[in-house]
Order: structure tokens, then sequence, then C-alpha cells
């Protein structure tokens, strides 16, 4: 799988800003600990931004920002045979090049580039707001590669939204069980309460939530 599968799977901006919500949350509820965290999202990221990212620990990413103007996709496989440290150093070709001026911001953006300022990206999406679909650049992928931009890896939970998957991924990944209802109550983006988070974690509170909660933008229970 690369982009050019991954465009057509993606959900629109407002579908796709709620899965982020959610996948955020249940992270958040089942680890505590920020560090471990495979999923995030920040509503307050940049003036008027929201970001929602992956982090797997072992340096695989991705970012996703939201914005009035659209929303902007930026992955990183350090392995993928498409990394810019595998192309003298630069993003494989076609991968930013037809970026809309309005994103080109964030192609260039600090927290997206290393000490070099070279873009850290091997795939990269994105959607304005008047589009009908996402789009990608041109790119002559490697064909001696079954995953040459890292997409297979990257955005599993995107393409299959279903609940089940973000199961699968967490009963793997936390090495706990994971309650089927409860992933679909948070997936429907039902507002949180002691009764839901316990049914994931009983061992963290909605106190415990607040500041994950107010930083995700996540509804919640009154």
């Amino acid at each position: 799988m690369t982009v050019h599968d991954v465009a057509p799977r993606l959900p629109a901006l407002a579908d796709l800003r709620d899965l982020c919500r959610s996948l955020a949350v249940l992270d958040a509820i089942l680890s505590p600990d920020r560090e471990s965290r495979y999923y995030s999202f920040h509503a307050g990221w940049a003036d008027g931004d929201e970001m929602a990212s992956m982090r797997n620990g072992s340096g695989d990413e991705y970012s996703i920002v939201f914005s009035a103007a659209g929303a902007y996709v930026r992955g990183f496989d350090h392995e993928a045979p498409m990394s810019p440290y595998g192309n003298d150093g630069e993003p494989w070709p076609g991968v930013i090049d037809d970026v809309p001026e309005v994103f080109k911001p964030l192609v260039e953006e600090p927290a997206f580039t290393d000490e070099d300022g070279v873009p850290v990206v091997t795939a990269c999406l994105w959607r304005e707001v008047t589009d009908d679909q996402w789009r990608h650049g041109a790119i002559d992928f490697p064909s001696d590669h079954a995953d040459p931009d890292g997409a297979t890896g990257l955005f599993p939970l995107l393409v299959d939204r279903s609940p089940e998957a973000y199961q699968r991924f967490a009963e793997d990944y936390y090495e706990v069980s994971v309650d089927l209802e409860a992933v679909s109550d948070v997936y429907a983006l039902r507002p949180l309460d002691q009764e839901l988070v316990s049914s994931l974690n009983d061992e963290v509170t909605l106190a415990d939530l607040a500041q994950d909660i107010s930083e995700i933008g996540y509804p919640r229970a009154h």
C-alpha cells in the first residue's frame, strides 16, 4: 500500500478529525504515561491549527494538521526506501513537489524537518476544503518494495476505521484486554463519563484525564 491506495480510503476532513480525536482519547485512557502513547491530538497546536500525531517509538511517525484550509498529512517511515536519508538527503521526487501553496509552510515547518531543514517525510497527502478527494504527488514508486513509502505501517487505523481494528492494535501494543463496546462508544464520540473510562482502564479516573480531554477537544459528560 502507498499513498496512492490510502487517498481514496481516507474519510472526509471532519470524519478524519473525529477519528483522530477518538484514537487520542483511547490511547490517553489506556496509557496514562504520555511518552508511551501511540496516538495524540492537540486542539491548540498552533494559531487556529490542530494536529493529530502518531509515534510508534521506533522512529516512525505521522502528523496531520487540520486548519481552515483543510488538512495536510506528513508520514515518515525510517526504514522506507523512499526516506530522504537514502536519497542524498532529499525527499523522494514527487512526494512534496505538488503540495499546494496554502500548505507549503507545513512542508518547511521546523517540527517536521530535521536539523538541516530537510523535510522528514516518506508519505504525504493533503485535502483542501474545496477538494472532493484526498490528493498526493505524482510519484514513481520503487517497484522492488511492498511498502515503499511506509503507508502500510503508518496509516492502518485511518483506512480501516472499524472499532475492531483499534481493539486488535491496542491489545497487541498495550498488551491488555480492550472492551470493544467501549471503543465503539469513543469512536461515536460518546461524551466521556467514569463508567466509559473504567470499562477501558479501571485505574484511570475522569479527573486524571481532564488535561488530556481539554487538549484533545473531546466531549465529556456534564
